[in-house]
């Protein structure tokens, strides 16, 4: 009987052609795995493709519900976003992904598993590691990383063997979405001075071409996780879908930035993300009203280590589980509404309300009503600056040697 591997197959460029290589080179049965995470395309025709590509068998698994509520969700409580700038949509994508590839290749009686990664980018990583974690027997095959052709050969090669592909010489962006977000790569775009043509956004308008009125939307959270828009309770997968499509409308969600891969590169990244911008925005407006100033200043540290673990393809470490465990802890309290402005390209926190607020009117307000007791501060003041008033008169304030007394730029070197 000749030998099983199941491949991660998305009907792009490197998958295509990889079923085909495959075949040739190890002399196995290629059976396909597509799971849906929300990418826009015909999951039948997909399936065909595979089929006439050469896959002995083409399986294809609804997985939207379960990347919302195990993966999505968890890493918007957690506020995990690369860098400052990445909501992590492929990287989210990628655990779930080698999850089920192990599950089919159990199923199947495979002995190996595939996917199309290249070695320079960030995904073969979270493929081999989380395999790893799940599966240490299973042989793991990336054709991407074995057969040394370049793009344009790649696209020469799938049109010698007559393989289907969108991507052409006149075209050659590499492209990955899925609910949470959608990535674009390779072309005019690896020249980071270069503004991205407008050719490669699809979820999002031009700024120019959108409403001259902004919208405004009401977004309700439980426990950090979002569960009304406007009043209309939905669940994840169709609130995040209204949110592309109203957000995006608006041309939110762009993203252009330099970003440190894990294999040691700097790439030049470009995404679209409209419901994770106003998502993300959302969460983070509700938490500084319902947590207190030390749990925001160290579940930011939490944030950066989780997006971290996410994009390094440490999603099955023990560390995770750690640091979820605190997250889930964090959001006890974080319920409430949060109403958005949407507006050319930017999506605005504009109100906020919450049964659990910290906020207090009666503290903060300088009107009548000030409940905050003003003559307490004098001795609050006096033992808060102790420690540099005693310094002071005792050491002195320092040598500065700037012309107003604090330390300036060195010259030189």
């Amino acid at each position: 009987m000749t030998d099983r591997v199941v491949l991660a197959y998305s009907g792009g460029l490197d998958t295509s052609v990889a079923i085909r290589w495959i075949g040739e080179r190890y002399g196995m049965d290629v059976i396909t795995l597509t799971v849906d995470l929300g990418a826009e395309g015909d999951m039948a025709s997909i399936q065909r493709r595979a089929l006439d590509t050469g896959a002995v068998k083409a399986l294809v698994v609804d997985a939207r519900e379960l990347f919302v509520k195990y993966f999505v969700f968890p890493a918007l409580m957690a506020n995990a976003v690369y860098e400052g700038h990445y909501p992590l949509a492929t990287a989210l994508a990628r655990p779930l992904i080698a999850k089920l590839l192990v599950d089919a290749a159990n199923d199947e009686g495979a002995t190996a598993v595939a996917h199309g990664c290249t070695g320079k980018g960030n995904d073969q990583v979270r493929f081999d590691v989380s395999i790893w974690a799940l599966s240490p027997h299973l042989k793991i095959i990336a054709p991407a990383r074995e057969w040394g052709m370049t793009r344009e050969e790649e696209i020469a090669y799938a049109k010698l063997h007559s393989i289907p592909v969108a991507a052409t010489s006149r075209s050659p962006y590499s492209t990955d979405e899925n609910l949470w977000g959608r990535s674009i790569e390779c072309g005019v775009l690896e020249d980071p001075w270069e503004e991205p043509p407008e050719e490669v956004y699809a979820w999002t308008r031009s700024p120019r071409d959108t409403p001259d009125e902004p919208s405004y939307i009401e977004i309700g959270f439980e426990r950090g996780i979002p569960k009304s828009l406007d009043g209309r309770e939905l669940d994840g997968v169709s609130l995040i879908e209204e949110l592309n499509e109203l957000a995006g409308g608006h041309g939110v969600g762009r993203i252009d930035h330099i970003e440190n891969r894990l294999v040691g590169i700097k790439s030049r990244e470009v995404y679209e993300a409209p419901a994770a911008t106003v998502l993300l925005g959302a969460h983070q407006a509700l938490e500084n009203m319902t947590l207190s100033k030390y749990q925001l200043r160290f579940k930011e540290r939490v944030a950066s280590e989780y997006a971290d673990l996410i994009y390094n393809g440490l999603w099955f470490a023990s560390l995770h589980q750690d640091l979820a465990s605190y997250v889930q802890s964090s959001q006890r309290h974080v319920n409430g509404t949060v109403r958005v402005k949407l507006f050319k390209g930017t999506a605005s926190v504009v109100g906020r309300k919450s049964p659990q607020s910290l906020y207090s009117y009666s503290l903060a307000t300088y009107d009548k009503g000030d409940e905050f007791d003003q003559s307490a501060s004098p001795g609050f003041i006096h033992i808060w600056g102790l420690p540099v008033k005693t310094q002071a008169q005792i050491q002195g304030v320092g040598q500065p040697d700037g012309p107003l007394g604090i330390v300036g730029p060195r010259e030189g070197g």
